[in-house]
């Protein structure tokens, strides 16, 4: 939450001149209710089973950006799924970036109780080590979103040249 996967995954999509689909934005359209509510009034586990089927059916296609929600990476499934159709990036951010950038809405039912940061790092820790299969692995602080879009533009450059030696 708050790595800047919508911002950045959209100015991704218009540098690569790809279509940018975010999947919180779909779950909302398909629903018609907003994705703080939906978790919020469903909980995570169906949140998370109506995320998965939407990130195969995003998957199973046309190449895209997709901006998809913190957790879905965790999940085994999506995860592998991600992995065997997708180029995956991680956009790892300090947690103090976090707590900063998640603090400007409440729109974040998993933030809403508790100290922010500590449930950052709490939310961090755990889902570390799924993140870390990503393809690609990419820090982002502070500084400005083109800065980030162009090292995963090199990232990608690398990777995909990387593939095609193989």
């Amino acid at each position: 939450m708050g790595a800047g996967k919508s911002t950045v995954g959209r100015r991704l999509a218009k540098r690569l001149g790809l279509p940018f689909i975010d999947s919180d934005s779909e779950i909302e359209d398909a629903v018609g209710l907003p994705w703080g509510e939906l978790f919020e009034r469903y909980g995570e586990a169906d949140y998370r089973d109506g995320e998965r089927r939407l990130v195969a059916r995003l998957v199973d296609g046309q190449v895209r950006v997709i901006a998809t929600g913190g957790g879905v990476f965790v999940d085994p499934q999506t995860r592998q799924l991600l992995k065997e159709q997708t180029i995956t990036i991680w956009l790892d951010a300090p947690i103090e970036i976090l707590a900063e950038r998640t603090g400007r809405r409440d729109t974040r039912p998993l933030l809403k109780n508790g100290d922010r940061k500590d449930t950052l790092e709490r939310i961090a820790n755990i889902e570390r080590e799924a993140y870390s299969e990503a393809a690609l692995h990419v820090k982002s602080g502070d500084g400005a979103h083109r800065d980030v879009v162009e090292t995963i533009v090199r990232e990608l450059e690398q990777y995909l040249a990387g593939r095609t030696a193989a």
